[in-house]
């Protein structure tokens, strides 16, 4: 490494150090500070994992898919570098990096295992020349940072294309959008996607973001619909079509807040697997994973472990334990993610109590105007089988005001915008042996961490 990288490094090193013993967790800042001494850190520092870098991007998911992969090359012998607290932007990445190289710059982990934010691909893969990328989806969101979703798909494109010849894209065969990443390059393509069409609706939602061929501009076909616009589609006009499947989920039994039961076929056989997290949308992030643990060489048997060994991400579908108690932490950030967890919740028959905590900061998204594209509706039309709803955050009385108009009984809403104060007033009135339900926005699922952990029940994000 050059001079000041191995300066950069040993700055950030002191930083890290610095703000983790004042309880900040330090995800950030110190990636910035190396990058300001060394504006080529994270090039050098990638350079020096054995087994070079994979990045994972996309609108949902990327979080717990990023994780599932590290617990799969894990388990296989590999030694990832991992940024697992979720900072994604290119800082975040520098900042693990550089935690875990030597004094002098030293790598103990051969393969970097990258999360990266949709608009810091470019760059990202620009610099690390990753080997694999995995893309999850494309939904809309934070129309005030990413603008539209061909925007936000442009930058995952040019990071795609910045990829050396040879690499591997594995993408979600069930969205058009990503399926179409890899046209045009030397890169090799793997699929995954829902090979069950039971599992299936006849259209599409609402808020599906993409409805039009990107080709000739008809109106795309569906044999099936998972949620939103993922599905097997086909253009009726130019014959652009899903591709075919390399890694396919062929069955899907949900199990309550408790997790799923996957069935997963790929060429090299087939993974019956008991995951710990609920939701059609985690049975997706299952499946990229495994693709991309099938691109890095690892047995099925391995994979098949890892998955069944998985435990959530913080925030991501976490289970809580509070005594006789649970708490149930969903993150929400936009309407077709919301909408899913929604999906999920009702799936089972016992009752809800739940908060809603809405943010609105930078990381958030300042404009909350895509909760009106949430199905609140149908979380309504299960009313009777709802305890309460406590609206907190920074935007609880806008959260209400939704609830009311979806038809929530007025008499379940409760108001308040002090998180703490929500948390606890949800716990007291959920019954020992249930579970309070906890849908966050980004900044308020921190906090709401933050009360747990004060409690007693959580450790820094920075330990998950």
């Amino acid at each position: 490494m050059s001079f000041r990288s191995i300066v950069a490094v040993v700055v950030a090193k002191i930083a890290i150090l610095a703000l983790r013993l004042s309880g900040r967790g330090g995800s950030t800042l110190p990636g910035r500070i190396a990058r300001g001494i060394s504006p080529h850190v994270l090039e050098e520092l990638g350079r020096r994992h054995s087994r070079g870098n994979v990045v994972i991007s996309g609108t949902n998911g990327k979080t717990t898919t990023a994780k599932m992969i590290s617990v799969i090359v894990s388990k296989a012998g590999f030694r990832p570098a991992h940024n697992r607290t979720g900072a994604n932007l290119i800082y975040g990445i520098i900042s693990e990096f550089a935690r875990q190289a030597s004094l002098y710059g030293a790598m103990p982990a051969d393969i970097g295992l990258a999360e990266v934010d949709e608009a810091t691909m470019p760059a990202v893969c620009r610099e690390l020349r990753p080997e694999v990328a995995v893309v999850t989806n494309f939904f809309r969101d934070q129309l005030d940072r990413y603008g539209e979703l061909e925007t936000t798909v442009s930058l995952v494109r040019k990071g795609i294309q910045a990829m050396p010849e040879g690499a591997v894209a594995v993408l979600n065969a069930d969205d058009p959008f990503a399926a179409g990443l890899a046209e045009g390059t030397q890169l090799r393509t793997i699929f995954f996607g829902i090979d069950d069409p039971s599992l299936g609706h006849e259209e599409r939602a609402q808020v599906a973001d993409i409805k039009r061929c990107p080709v000739c501009g008809s109106e795309y076909e569906y044999d099936a619909v998972y949620y939103a616009h993922l599905g097997s589609y086909r253009c009726p006009s130019c014959g652009r079509s899903r591709p075919d499947l390399h890694v396919r989920l062929v069955s899907y039994e949900p199990r309550g807040a408790r997790g799923s039961r996957l069935g997963i076929v790929a060429p090299e056989g087939r993974l019956e697997v008991s995951l710990r997290i609920p939701g059609i949308y985690n049975a997706y992030n299952a499946l990229a994973a495994t693709a991309c643990g099938l691109v890095l060489g690892v047995p099925l048997t391995i994979i098949n472990e890892a998955l069944e060994e998985f435990t959530s991400s913080f925030g991501r579908m976490e289970l809580i334990e509070i005594g006789a108690k649970s708490a149930f932490i969903a993150l929400v950030k936009n309407p077709t993610g919301f909408n899913e967890v929604i999906r999920t919740l009702l799936e089972g028959e016992e009752r809800k109590r739940l908060v809603i905590a809405i943010n609105d900061r930078y990381a958030d998204g300042r404009d909350v105007s895509w909760l009106w594209d949430v199905d609140f509706e149908r979380l309504a039309g299960r009313q009777q089988s709802i305890d309460f709803v406590v609206a907190s955050g920074i935007r609880a009385q806008d959260m209400a005001v939704r609830l009311k108009y979806a038809g929530l009984d007025q008499r379940l809403i409760r108001v308040t915008g002090d998180l703490g104060r929500a948390i606890r007033a949800g716990l007291d009135a959920t019954p020992e042996g249930e579970v309070l339900y906890v849908l966050p926005t980004y900044t308020a699922m921190l906090e709401i961490r933050d009360v747990f952990r004060a409690m007693g029940y959580a450790r820094p994000f920075w330990e998950v």
